[in-house]
């Protein structure tokens, strides 16, 4: 009994921890599109069951879209949060460098193609509504790709890395599926 009730214990405070770290990411400076949202999300997708994989990424950002107030393009970036966490789902069981690396990039890369769609499709900036439009907001947005890129590679490295070493030294709490 007490051991359920410290795993009980100790998933609510990861899970906190995570919703905290990952808001807070997005509020305090840094730099532009480096955030471990979609790192969080390809995590959750890994390890978490059910509902969690999708209650600590999407907390995180509603938490901060409450500060950081809320955009035309919400739907493309919750999209493409969920979309990451699907990605995640699909690295339960492995812990395959290549694959996570994989999984990664291919995330970085849905976020940029769906997001700066999303741009463009809103007008949130203005393009033209043309394929030329679309391809110049994509050009714009190639900085910020950069930054995607090297936030969810260090955060997914960061998060698995550490989990996967503390989980062989640590009892696994009860909301992780192995």
């Amino acid at each position: 009994m007490y051991n359920s009730n410290l795993q009980s214990k100790n998933a609510l405070l990861f899970t906190s921890g995570l919703i905290l770290i990952a808001a807070l990411s997005r509020i305090l400076p840094h730099p532009p599109n480096f955030s471990p949202i979609a790192a969080i999300a390809i995590f959750g997708g890994m390890y978490l069951k059910n509902w969690q994989r999708f209650a600590i990424p999407f907390s995180a950002m509603i938490l901060s879209d409450v500060i950081l107030g809320y955009h035309s393009t919400l739907a493309f970036v919750y999209g493409s949060i969920a979309i990451s966490i699907f990605l995640g789902k699909r690295l339960q069981g492995t812990n395959s460098i290549i694959n996570i690396g994989i999984t990664t990039l291919s995330s970085s890369v849905l976020f940029f193609i769906i997001t700066n769609f999303g741009v463009w499709a809103t007008q949130q900036v203005t393009y033209p509504p043309t394929w030329e439009g679309l391809m110049q907001c994509y050009v714009a947005a190639i900085p910020f790709f950069r930054n995607t890129i090297l936030g969810d590679c260090i955060y997914v490295s960061l998060l698995v890395g550490i989990f996967e070493f503390t989980s062989k030294k640590i009892p696994l709490v009860s909301f992780v599926k192995k």
